[in-house]
């Protein structure tokens, strides 16, 4: 009976211990469940905290983006300022004609000339495919005698506008501007003209007009070349051409001292200088910021020349016959060296009146606009293939 009684108090001290480690583990459980469940709520704030602060900072930096956005845009026009007013500033020197108080540096002399060189032998880049080359002259059409002997005609060159202007003269400051060719043909004079008066005098002939914007040749103590807006009536940009010792282009025309052109490639300048005064230099110049790109030396002598026109990157230069009122083409100069003097043909413009103060080439319409000595005359091209000649 003892035994029994040892037994169950060995049972019941067993049982009491195991209720009390199932108690201890219980509390521990619960213990580790609160802590798990704080652990998950925490988690989950500190995640929605970083969902937010990710949210701000994706915002922060797109502000930034835009910021550096306009940032970089207020730099570009602020470039562009800083440019302009270089060259205005280029321009008003060369309108007051001051005298530099200081001596040139011979080393920024050597580093021009040397750049100009450079530019002389460098390969020129073609901007189009355009291989035409005059093979002779179809036609001639005299539209009517207005202006004096010498002066310049020619349409906007661009194919967008069919404007026509009129330069009287080689030193004046009136520009003669007609809505169509049709208007300056039944025009009395100048009556349906539109007059843009321009800020200075151009000089001489070798004007063009480009995409509405009117390029003409000043002449100071330097040859300035200025961009003027038809649209707004004001000057866009201007640049001193970098050559000096000017001397007038053409044997025949010594009024012009700078002759631009326009064709299928863009804008050139023609030209010639003492160190080089037998003949004519030709250079590329770009429309929009007036820079020389490329130059070269020709072969064509500048005696007895008339004018000069450019066709697909090759210069014509029209010389005075020993017949009256007879001139032809007898100098061709291709930089592209596709084709040389000697085998282009010889192009002899029909018999007229006097000699051409200007020819100037509208490249959409392939015509040649002439002044010769007051009359407003256009030749139709007949052309052909470099490669075909």
């Amino acid at each position: 009976m003892r035994g029994l009684v040892v037994l169950f108090t060995l049972a019941c001290f067993a049982t009491a211990q195991h209720q009390a480690l199932i108690d201890y583990l219980e509390r521990r459980l619960l213990a580790i469940e609160d802590r798990i469940s704080l652990w998950h709520e925490q988690t989950t704030r500190y995640a929605s905290e970083l969902r937010e602060l990710k949210q701000q900072m994706v915002s922060q930096l797109e502000n930034l983006d835009k910021e550096k956005e306009a940032l970089r845009m207020n730099l570009d026009g602020v470039g562009t300022r800083v440019d302009r007013v270089e060259r205005e500033l280029d321009y008003l020197e060369t309108q007051n004609g001051a005298q530099p108080c200081v001596d040139v540096d011979d080393k920024l002399i050597e580093q021009q000339v040397t750049l100009v060189k450079e530019k002389q032998k460098a390969q020129y880049l073609k901007l189009s495919d355009c291989s035409d080359m005059i093979s002779s002259i179809k036609a001639m059409k005299i539209l009517k005698r207005v202006g004096g002997q010498k002066g310049m005609w020619t349409k906007d060159t661009s194919r967008a506008s069919g404007k026509v202007y009129i330069f009287n003269g080689t030193d004046e400051d009136t520009i003669h501007e007609f809505a169509t060719i049709q208007d300056f043909t039944r025009s009395q004079g100048m009556s349906l003209s539109n007059n843009l008066k321009l800020p200075s005098a151009w000089k001489g002939t070798g004007h063009v007009v480009y995409k509405n914007n009117v390029y003409y040749i000043n002449q100071g103590e330097e040859i300035t070349v200025v961009k003027y807006d038809t649209r707004n009536n004001s000057v866009t940009d201007s640049a001193v051409f970098p050559v000096q010792d000017h001397v007038p282009v053409y044997g025949l025309t010594p009024e012009t001292v700078m002759d631009l052109a326009v064709d299928e490639e863009g804008l050139w300048a023609i030209y010639a200088t003492r160190q080089n005064e037998r003949h004519i230099s030709l250079a590329k110049m770009d429309t929009s910021s007036l820079d020389i790109e490329q130059m070269w030396d020709t072969n064509c002598p500048r005696e007895n020349a008339e004018a000069a026109f450019v066709i697909c990157g090759t210069l014509y230069v029209a010389y005075n016959t020993k017949q009256p009122g007879r001139s032809r083409v007898q100098c061709v100069f291709d930089v592209n060296g596709m084709v040389t003097n000697e085998e282009a043909p010889l192009v002899y413009f029909p018999k007229r009146y006097g000699s051409h103060s200007s020819l100037k080439y509208n490249p959409q319409e392939q015509l040649l606009y002439a002044w010769d000595d007051g009359y407003q005359i256009l030749y139709k091209l007949i052309m052909k293939k470099k490669l075909e000649i």
